[in-house]
């Protein structure tokens, strides 16, 4: 089961809306005989990878998979049907499968079959890798990631209104990979007016463009910022008030290619259109405004904080949250002069 968790690994950033999945098939001998993971949404499944990698030698052999195997035609057909035609004698999966149209199915349909199933083998690690997928599907809405960049002293930026700053190159090549791992990125009005962010992955691979969002509730976004005059490298979404969306404003950033939305005024609201657009894993990177409400709405998942080796003063913009998690034990890497503090607030189960 490592190894198929190995193997899902390898589809990061790029299964959404789909989770990803890893497969590992051994002949009776003990010997891995084919092995797979699910490449991007629309292909094949990670059970299929590994049977047509398996051939003939799939016949009484054991199946090791990190999610149920799926029971529905969508883009691509039933893989515990095409499990149990190969003859697989046994299935040992990590987790079953929330997603409505499968859900249990296809453990039932296997064991119809003669197939012996067990279940639960490495069941928090699956679920911890595929957090994004299961919030969407059992919450209804994305999984966040909050993130932050603080100098020791625990500013965000110099003085109210400048731009600053703060990590250093290793730090920022760090913020890079995760920009590449997850499906959007948010920032509030107030971040997008002063720091005039292109909020893209650079020097990492992505399978699809960034979603950038922005919570701009009436619509302040300049025409000319630099999200709306790159609408090419990824959708840039404005998510305003019903009021916000139906302003000349918003008209204007329409003609420009943006896509501004209209929600019910809450973070939960507008995590709901979030999810409806397929996004699962959603970094918010500022500013502060935006990191408290997501706070104050109870929906942070997981906290970053890169703290940097300098010191901002006195008239430092702050950051904080009204409280830490209970049991808040964060992992600590260092990362050139900056140290990475992160942590899940809530844990899996």
């Amino acid at each position: 089961m490592a190894r198929a968790l190995w193997h899902a690994e390898r589809g990061r950033g790029s299964t959404t809306p789909n989770p990803m999945v890893g497969a590992v098939i051994v002949d009776g001998e003990g010997v891995v005989v084919g092995v797979g993971h699910h490449h991007a949404a629309g292909g094949p499944h990670a059970e299929i990878v590994a049977l047509q990698a398996a051939g003939t030698r799939a016949a009484g052999a054991t199946l090791y998979c990190t999610l149920e195997p799926c029971s529905h035609t969508g883009r691509t057909g039933p893989c515990c049907v095409a499990v149990a035609a190969a003859g697989i004698r046994r299935v040992v999966v990590a987790t079953g499968d929330p997603f409505p149209q499968v859900s249990g199915r296809g453990f039932a349909f296997l064991r119809e079959r003669g197939v012996a199933v067990t279940t639960g083998v490495g069941r928090r690690e699956a679920r911890q890798q595929n957090a994004p997928f299961f919030s969407a599907v059992e919450r209804g809405r994305p999984w966040v990631h909050l993130k932050v960049a603080l100098s020791r002293d625990g500013g965000v930026a110099a003085g109210i209104g400048q731009r600053t700053s703060i990590s250093g190159p290793e730090a920022s090549r760090w913020t890079q990979r995760l920009r590449g791992a997850v499906d959007a990125i948010a920032i509030g009005a107030g971040t997008a007016r002063i720091d005039d962010p292109l909020l893209t992955a650079r020097e990492v691979y992505r399978h699809r463009p960034l979603v950038r969002v922005v919570f701009d509730r009436h619509v302040s976004l300049s025409p000319e910022s630099r999200l709306v005059q790159t609408v090419g490298a990824g959708p840039v979404l404005v998510l305003a008030s019903a009021e916000g969306a139906a302003s000349a404003s918003a008209d204007v950033l329409r003609t420009r290619g943006v896509e501004v939305l209209s929600t019910d005024g809450t973070i939960a609201g507008a995590l709901a259109v979030l999810v409806g657009r397929q996004v699962h894993a959603l970094l918010v990177e500022g500013g502060p405004t935006l990191h408290a409400a997501f706070w104050a709405a109870g929906v942070v998942d997981h906290i970053s904080q890169l703290v940097a080796d300098r010191a901002l003063g006195p008239d430092a913009v702050r950051w904080s949250l009204p409280a830490r998690p209970i049991g808040w034990v964060p992992r600590t890497v260092p990362l050139g002069r900056d140290v990475l503090l992160e942590a899940d607030v809530y844990g899996t189960d």
